[in-house]
């Protein structure tokens, strides 16, 4: 097992900040009247995910503090599903950059689950 020396060490900060990406350039082709409603929304809740996996990184000495960022992160990544499900309805996102994106969403919320369940495995 390697070393985790920072939150960029992370599987799943690696796996949610790749999918924020994604949705950044996804969402450029959005229309333009979605640009401070759907657009913006997604873009936010999505980069919030690896944000506060990076917040709970370092609070990890802390282990109410730690798990409750690493479930804002949760709760973040299952509003990004809800805006990504609006993205699909409203015709701005294909159906197989949908299914990738919220499959890995499925995944990026399962470790942050486990991650929750046991935070002693996490702390310094």
């Amino acid at each position: 097992m390697e070393l985790i020396k920072t939150h960029r060490d992370l599987k799943v900060y690696q796996q949610s900040f790749e999918c924020a990406m994604n949705i950044f350039e996804l969402s450029k082709s959005f229309p333009k009247e979605e640009i401070y409603s759907l657009t913006d929304q997604v873009r936010r809740s999505s980069q919030s995910v690896s944000s506060n996996i990076a917040e709970a990184f370092r609070r990890r000495k802390y282990p109410k503090s730690f798990s409750n960022k690493l479930n804002e992160s949760e709760a973040e990544a299952a509003e990004t599903q809800n805006w990504l499900d609006f993205a699909l309805n409203c015709g701005y996102l294909d159906k197989d950059n949908y299914q990738k994106l919220n499959s890995e969403y499925d995944h990026v919320i399962g470790m942050l689950v486990n991650m929750q369940k046991y935070p002693e495995k996490w702390s310094i």
